[in-house]
């Protein structure tokens, strides 16, 4: 797989969503196209009664696509959830990156995001050590065998990224 991809990983309440969305504003500034998947362990649902997607969905559609000037969205059902490998594959083809925010138990290189308040041990350096990891986004110091980065700053931590993998020798 060619496209570069990391997995911002941490227990939740932590601020995730937060610095991914400050991220991928930063890396737009520097003009890459940049795709996003959010991993939901729940059952949502984007669709609403009353609207006519969700009429062909409970007709029995087994996808549902919605396609305006601007944008578009799938909406498709599946008997178990795709790996993130298949969504890659099936989604994003023209992106320099893709930021995901979860899946901290696949093989992406992985930004831990770490508050002291939130979690006192780390996901990827606890209970057991996890070769993925690349970094940590800490709103501490930390002593560690990566990098560790100040959460509070996202440019330096979109620096980080931009130097580790999207800067071509």
């Amino acid at each position: 797989m060619s496209i570069k991809i990391i997995a911002f990983v941490a227990k939740s309440g932590t601020g995730k969503t937060t610095l991914v969305e400050k991220v991928i504003a930063e890396l737009k500034n520097r003009s890459y196209r940049v795709g996003a998947v959010k991993h939901d362990a729940h059952r949502f649902e984007i669709d609403h009664p009353g609207k006519d997607s969700y009429k062909f969905s409970a007709a029995g559609a087994d996808t549902v696509l919605l396609s305006s000037p601007d944008k578009l969205a799938l909406i498709r059902k599946h008997a178990e959830s795709p790996t993130i490998e298949e969504l890659l594959d099936t989604y994003f083809t023209d992106e320099d990156i893709v930021l995901t925010e979860g899946f901290k138990k696949s093989s992406l290189p992985k930004i831990e995001i770490h508050r002291p308040e939130h979690n006192d041990t780390l996901i990827c350096r606890g209970e057991h050590d996890d070769p993925t990891l690349i970094a940590v986004a800490s709103s501490t110091p930390l002593t560690l065998d990566v990098p560790v980065l100040n959460l509070n700053d996202p440019v330096s931590v979109t620096d980080f990224i931009e130097n580790k993998f999207l800067k071509t020798a």
